[in-house]
């Protein structure tokens, strides 16, 4: 299946790893329409195609992502007001449940400030590495609009209430050694390591169980709102399918010959 860039985001498939990067720099990557379609074009194409088997997400220039390209959607710009829920069910939402259901780990290289929507589609991501002068801000109470993105959601859960509102209310920069410490994300780096550290894991990751992987990912995700008995239940079912997979006949068989696993993702 061929992968190929758009002017909004660049595509480049290496050695199992689909690299994203967000490419809008003089706009600090945030999102117009045109991106948002290039984004999920891609991953919708990444879901299908058996040669990806991790996806690496970073922004172009000197930063992430700054969100919602705001001259889309300005009041002033046009004789009505513009429909912010319909822009977020037809663009963000998918966007979020499309990177959550992906059984496939997506890990997420923060190169700068990543605001607004584009702190919580980094969020979204299963694993956050983070440069050291990047920097996390919930910046939609600045112009009067409600965290969105999975942010009221994420935040919370990964944060709890108390820090959840203050980062909302106030849009404080985080910086990402504080988020690596309060366990918003997973790793900080020197800003000239984050991008060779970000290949490596996701090369690693691609070529590890990516079947298993996924099932990794569906069990975290509905921990949170499982009872221990549905989770349990949820364990289950899914070592079931892990223990049919060839990838398990695979690591039980290099366990046992004492030589390295050569997994498929199947």
């Amino acid at each position: 299946m061929a992968l190929q860039s758009h002017e909004s985001v660049a595509i480049k498939l290496e050695e199992n790893v689909l690299h994203l990067t967000l490419n809008r720099p003089d706009k600090l990557n945030s999102f117009n329409v045109d991106m948002h379609l290039a984004f999920r074009a891609a991953l919708t194409q990444a879901a299908q195609d058996p040669a990806v088997r991790a996806i690496l997400l970073t922004g172009a220039g000197r930063g992430f992502c700054a969100g919602q390209d705001l001259a889309e959607q300005d009041p002033a710009a046009s004789n009505t007001t513009p429909d912010l829920g319909e822009t977020i069910e037809q663009y963000y939402n998918p966007l979020i449940r499309q990177i959550r259901a992906l059984s496939k780990p997506v890990i997420c290289a923060v190169n700068g400030v990543a605001a607004g929507a584009g702190a919580n589609l980094a969020l979204a991501c299963d694993i956050v590495l983070a440069a050291r002068s990047a920097r996390f801000i919930q910046a939609f109470t600045k112009i009067g609009l409600v965290p969105d993105s999975g942010g009221t959601w994420l935040l919370p859960h990964l944060l709890g209430e108390a820090r959840a509102k203050a980062l909302a209310l106030t849009a404080a920069p985080l910086e990402a050694s504080t988020a690596a410490n309060w366990g918003l994300i997973w790793q900080v780096l020197e800003d000239d390591q984050l991008q060779a550290r970000a290949t490596e894991l996701a090369r690693q990751l691609a070529q590890g169980p990516t079947f298993g992987q996924g099932l990794i990912k569906q069990a975290i995700q509905t921990a949170s709102v499982n009872t221990l008995d549905q989770q349990l239940d949820l364990e289950r079912d899914l070592q079931r399918q892990a223990g049919c997979s060839e990838d398990y006949a695979e690591g039980v068989s290099a366990f046992l010959e004492k030589r390295p696993a050569v997994f498929k993702g199947k």
